[in-house]
């Protein structure tokens, strides 16, 4: 079996973290096989939406605690053993940088809607990859924190970047200096997810808000994710000027009169 599954139907792509007995901890397969899954999310023009998720009990546990304690790094390294990534801080380095880094740069270049559906324990770099999605759906069986600090480290792969960013400075802080784990329900009241539904709905809710925006405005929906993330890193007058250009883009755009008709006359649009 395959450390990752990729799938895709109907415009949404599903990547699903597969090592359930590790409680889809990373391994040197997975990372492999996600970077090509988010490449082909980022290239191919039919894939419209990414879910994000994992089989088991847990959603990722982050790096391998099994390799960490025998000194091989943070990745299960089944398969891969003739390579160097841990004799040195150098080769930890880059098996960051080089690798599982690789995930977040990834996903910052595609401009589609990414959801995580969290079925379960989201604990350090598993958090992170979580908060990478521009949506979080969870069961309210899950858990989350980042734990980095229990084992004297610090966040890796991105969680010191979102986490301030999505639940404010000083909850952040909370989070990574005390490592503790929270549930569902704390999650959902500090801004750290975006909706909990029951874990026997989980997937049926992602999926149906995954078609919800792969039947929307292709051009409109990616270009509104551009305004917003780009509006985090520029000024005012900067922001405005880019969204005027993608205006004068989208009402050229066939979309922009299918909306326009199908409010008119009181239908659902059929947008290309």
């Amino acid at each position: 079996m395959k450390d990752l599954l990729f799938d895709v139907k109907d415009g949404i792509a599903t990547i699903t973290l597969n090592r359930p007995d590790a409680r889809n901890a990373f391994s040197m397969q997975m990372i492999e096989l996600w970077i090509q899954a988010l490449q082909e999310v980022r290239d191919q023009n039919d894939i419209r939406v990414l879910i994000l998720t994992g089989n088991g009990k847990s959603f990722c546990a982050g790096g391998d605690i099994k390799a960490m304690k025998s000194g091989n790094g943070f990745l299960d390294l089944s398969g891969y053993e003739e390579e160097d990534f841990s004799s040195s801080s150098l080769q930890r380095k880059n098996s960051l940088w080089k690798h599982v880094q690789r995930i977040p740069l990834l996903m910052e270049e595609i401009d589609k809607p990414t959801i995580a559906a969290v079925n379960g324990d989201a604990i350090g770099a598993g958090l992170d990859m979580a908060l990478q999605c521009d949506l979080r759906i969870s069961s309210d069986q899950a858990r989350f924190g980042e734990g980095y600090v229990k084992v004297g480290i610090v966040p890796g792969d991105g969680g010191g970047y979102y986490l301030p960013r999505i639940i404010g400075i000083d909850k952040a802080l909370d989070l990574l200096w005390s490592g503790r784990i929270i549930d569902a329900s704390e999650a959902s009241t500090i801004g750290l997810i975006t909706r909990m539904v029951s874990h026997e709905e989980l997937m049926l809710e992602t999926e149906a808000l995954a078609r919800r925006f792969a039947n929307g405005p292709q051009q409109a929906i990616r270009l509104i994710k551009r305004t917003v993330y780009q509006g985090l890193k520029t000024d005012l007058r900067t922001s405005l000027d880019m969204v005027s250009s993608f205006m004068g883009i989208v009402t050229e755009h066939p979309d922009y009169k299918e909306g326009l008709n199908a409010i008119v006359e009181k239908r659902k649009p059929d947008f290309e």
